[in-house]
């Protein structure tokens, strides 16, 4: 297994679109954390974007959960970061 940051930067002209899809997006989220692939997630305190962190096994499975993910057809926001991460001090 692998761990990817993934850092999305929201397109602010689509926040009411966001707002729409977000419910769905959290639950897609919600399922990934159940089955141990997303280890952390959440949005920036200004709302300008995310932080996720996933445990996949490669870069074509993250993008297979990226491609699925409720805001990915929405539009909502763009892929500022997509990187293979070596913890120092892993989550506990």
């Amino acid at each position: 297994m692998a761990q990817f940051v993934v850092q999305l930067r929201f397109d602010v002209t689509q926040t009411e679109r966001r707002m729409e899809v977000r419910p769905a997006h959290r639950e897609y989220l919600a399922t990934l954390k159940a089955e141990g692939r997303l280890v952390a997630a959440g949005p920036f305190t200004d709302q300008t974007g995310a932080l996720l962190v996933y445990d996949v096994a490669d870069e074509a499975e993250l993008r297979d959960i990226l491609a699925k993910d409720p805001y990915t057809p929405a539009g909502v926001y763009e892929l500022a970061t997509l990187a293979e991460w070596q913890p120092l001090f892993p989550f506990s």
